[in-house]
């Protein structure tokens, strides 16, 4: 990788630790490939979401699943996606694929640790109260699950993925018992919301399809696990079982747990940053089942702390991988001698993190500073896709390694599902950079995120300059010393 000698590299990837299996993996799949805040979104859309959810998954889940399976069987080294377009075009691709999706998740960790707070909430029995509206009680809390899920990231996988497991566990459990008090609401109160072909008829209004575009960015995750393709025991075999195990339990969250939702609540009731836990408390009250709801509580914020931990541990092999490449300093590109962690990577991402929980609350409200770190993410998340299915279609005839997994139909699925996920990415960041209907300024709006993405982009391209200049420096350096 990079213009390092072949020798070096492969000593200081020696020093990774292969520690997930394939229980690891699968749990990782289902605590990153699925997020109950987006099942909350999608209920207050209405049951129209129900169809789209289905859609969502043929058209960017299902092609993004053949295209990870493909590259991480034939190029399974540590840093995915970054690996994976730098094997198909070159560098400087390479890195800005890795750049866009590292940047983009960054607003994306205070986003799910403020969903987690919201819903924490609900372990005292009620929705919180005056905590509700309280600023400093959701920094307080993001903050403190951002602290925790770097620290056993900074102890190495072997620790790091039991948080994962728990919170993959836990999203699990909690699905399970809010589709088994949606069907109870629905068998002994009837639906809160009707559910038949008419109202689970998509919309095509302007906000409906920019709803779409969250819908696509939600399907997105089985490019993680990839990311930590040198800590995987055998993951040639391991990645492709995994996702094909966890597959069904992620649909099955999303699909059934914002049914689940709509049987609970009308659309119009549902908090996108609360639904879940107002679903289970309202059945859970009027069956005068008092304690579930705390429980529920525990387990949504578990669920949410488990993600954090699972995203902060898998894109912080990006800046490791870039640092080893020399495109970012050094130190990004070594592992802690005792732990085999990227340290540097871990603690730099925590620290930018927190930097946009602050930014996020400033000068808005609750509601307001979530809704703003929310719509950060999606259209800066969508351009790493278009590197991923475009190198995916360019490396789609690369001969088969040894233990690869066979995909049915071989180059020509491969090239299918490429096809369709990159209509469905561009698609997905046209429609997201469209304002919502009662934005007062939609112009602003648009320039706003042209200009958030641009920003992005140029800050990656500034940083890769300055390192190849760095790394020539040093090879010229290195040339005119020897004797």
């Amino acid at each position: 990788m990079g213009d390092l000698v072949p020798g070096v590299e492969a000593a200081r990837f020696m020093q990774l630790r292969r520690t997930l299996g394939l229980t690891d993996v699968v749990l990782f799949f289902v605590v990153a490939g699925s997020n109950l805040q987006w099942v909350a979104t999608a209920a207050a859309a209405g049951a129209g979401s129900l169809p789209v959810w289905i859609i969502g998954g043929c058209a960017m889940f299902a092609p993004l699943s053949v295209a990870v399976v493909f590259l991480s069987s034939h190029y399974p080294q540590e840093g995915g996606l970054y690996v994976w377009s730098k094997h198909a075009f070159g560098p400087f691709a390479g890195f800005i694929t890795g750049w866009t999706y590292w940047a983009s998740n960054l607003p994306y960790f205070p986003a799910l640790l403020y969903f987690a707070a919201g819903n924490a909430l609900f372990i005292g029995g009620t929705d919180g109260g005056a905590l509700a509206t309280s600023p400093a009680y959701y920094v307080a809390v993001a903050l403190t699950g951002l602290a925790l899920a770097t620290i056993v990231n900074v102890y190495g996988l072997a620790v790091g993925k039991w948080l994962n497991n728990a919170g993959a566990i836990a999203r699990w459990i909690v699905t399970l018992l809010l589709v088994a008090l949606g069907g109870l609401a629905w068998w002994k109160f009837g639906s809160a919301t009707p559910i038949n072909a008419a109202t689970m008829r998509p919309a095509l209004q302007l906000k409906d399809v920019i709803f779409w575009s969250v819908i696509a960015f939600a399907w997105t995750g089985p490019e993680a696990m990839p990311f930590m393709g040198g800590e995987i025991k055998r993951p040639r075999r391991t990645i492709p079982l995994g996702l094909a195990i966890a597959a069904p339990a992620i649909a099955v969250i999303y699909v059934a747990g914002t049914a689940s939702v709509l049987a609970a609540l009308p659309p119009h009731d549902v908090d996108p940053s609360a639904g879940v836990m107002q679903a289970i408390d309202n059945v859970a009250s009027r069956l005068s089942w008092h304690t579930v709801t705390p429980i529920a509580g525990v387990l949504v914020a578990l669920s949410c702390v488990g993600s954090a931990g699972a995203w902060l541990g898998a894109v912080a092999r990006i800046p490791f991988v870039a640092g080893i490449d020399r495109y970012l300093p050094r130190g990004f590109g070594r592992l802690h001698p005792r732990w085999g962690s990227p340290v540097a990577a871990l603690v730099t991402q925590a620290g930018i993190a927190a930097v946009f929980i602050f930014l996020g609350q400033g000068g808005t409200s609750v509601r307001g500073a979530y809704d703003v770190l929310v719509s950060s993410t999606v259209v800066i998340t969508m351009v790493p896709f278009l590197f991923l299915f475009a190198a995916a279609l360019k490396l789609r005839g690369a001969p088969p390694a040894p233990a690869t997994v066979p995909i049915p139909g071989g180059k020509w699925t491969v090239s299918g599902a490429a096809l369709v996920g990159l209509v469905t990415t561009f698609s997905a960041i046209v429609f997201a950079g469209f304002p919502a209907d009662d934005d007062p300024n939609k112009l602003l709006a648009v320039v706003k995120v042209i200009g958030l993405t641009a920003m992005m982009l140029l800050a990656g391209v500034a940083i890769y300059l300055a390192g190849r200049r760095k790394a020539l420096a040093l090879a010229v350096g290195s040339q005119l010393d020897e004797p």
